[in-house]
């Protein structure tokens, strides 16, 4: 019989807007939510800003490139992504 060695979550590149960070992810929990996902990310991993030159917070939200689709916080990992899949994050600008 064959050993496997069974992953416990999908592989993954995260990158900001301005392609200036890029980081790799590895077994991210396919029952994970994008948006748990997406605060993971900017927390630990990419350093980005938590707010604007104004001191207003920013949120972020990801796109797929794949299907060039903004994913939405609540959808969850295992459905929305695939494996060697990338994302981009980006803040949600409030016009005022």
């Amino acid at each position: 019989m064959i050993a496997t060695t069974e992953r416990k979550g999908i592989s993954l590149q995260a990158r900001d807007v301005s392609r200036q960070k890029l980081v790799s992810v590895d077994d991210v929990p396919t029952d994970a939510t994008v948006g748990e996902l997406v605060e993971g990310l900017l927390s630990s991993r990419m350093n980005l800003p938590r707010s604007d030159v104004e001191g207003r917070p920013l949120n972020y939200h990801a796109r797929l490139e794949r299907e060039g689709r903004h994913l939405h916080a609540a959808e969850r990992v295992g459905d929305a992504l695939q494996d060697e899949d990338e994302i981009v994050l980006q803040p949600n600008i409030q016009a005022g």
